[in-house]
Formats: C-alpha cells, sequence, structure tokens
C-alpha cells in the first residue's frame, strides 16, 4: 500500500493554500462547464430524436387520412430552427468553438502558471486529510 501521494499531485514548493483553492475553484467551475456541456450535447440529440419522431407522425397522420395535418407539420415544425438561423449542432459548435474553448485554455494557463500545472492538489489535499492512513481502501494512490 503506497502512503504518498503522487507527486503530480502534490502541491508545489512554494504555493500557498489560499492560490491552490482559488485554482481549486476555477477547476470546479470548469466540472460544472464540462457538465453543462454535456447537457447541451443532451439537448442535442434529444432535439434531433423528437424531430424524427415529428417525421414519423406526418407519415403516420397522411396514411391515417390526415393530409392538412401532416402538411402543417411538416411547413411549420419539422426541420425547423430550434433558435434563429440555427440547429442544435450549430449551438453545440458555437459554444464548443467559444466559450467552452476559452475557459479550457483559460483554467490551463491559471494552472500551468499557478501550480505548476498539477491537476486536483486541492483535491489531493483532501483525501490526504480524510483518509485513514494504513487501512485497506484508504492508500494514497494505486
Amino acid at each position: 500500500m503506497t502512503e504518498t501521494p503522487a507527486p503530480e499531485h502534490e502541491r508545489p514548493d512554494g504555493v500557498d493554500g489560499a492560490t491552490v483553492d482559488a485554482v481549486g475553484k476555477l477547476t470546479k467551475a470548469l466540472e460544472t462547464t464540462e457538465r453543462a456541456r454535456g447537457h447541451l450535447y443532451a439537448f442535442h440529440q434529444l432535439a434531433g430524436e423528437s424531430d424524427r419522431r415529428v417525421e414519423e407522425a406526418m407519415h403516420l397522420l397522411r396514411d391515417a387520412g390526415h393530409p392538412a395535418w401532416a402538411d402543417r407539420l411538416e411547413t411549420e415544425l419539422f426541420g425547423r430552427n430550434v433558435l434563429e438561423g440555427r440547429w442544435t449542432f450549430q449551438i453545440v459548435e458555437e459554444y464548443d468553438d467559444g466559450y467552452w474553448t476559452v475557459f479550457r485554455e483559460l483554467e490551463a494557463a491559471v494552472r500551468d502558471d499557478l501550480t505548476a500545472g498539477r491537476r486536483h492538489v486541492r483535491e489531493a489535499g483532501m483525501k490526504e486529510d480524510h483518509r485513514t492512513h494504513g487501512k485497506p481502501g484508504h492508500a494514497a494512490r494505486p
């Protein structure tokens, strides 16, 4: 059982706790943004699935003798932009190319500058504070 944290998770020499906390908070914000991005991709996929179901309903309405409703769905809803000029793939691309990319780049730059690029230094410190040294299931690392 390894009793010391991995070097890539130790607080670099000369870095104070307040800096580790601040960088940790920024990383946590990025993690939340990653979750938001996942929800955006889920929205993208669900909207596409919904559009395919509208198409199926249009065909079923035609087959059931309701061509006027099928035509209306086809012209007013099926394939419609979800935002002005955009399908969901365009929203995803704009988000990825803009906000998400800038956020990732800045978070990495802050970590590189302030904690020698080390990730999860704050969490590694918490693990050290919370684990029971010498007990099974409480090793510092694999």
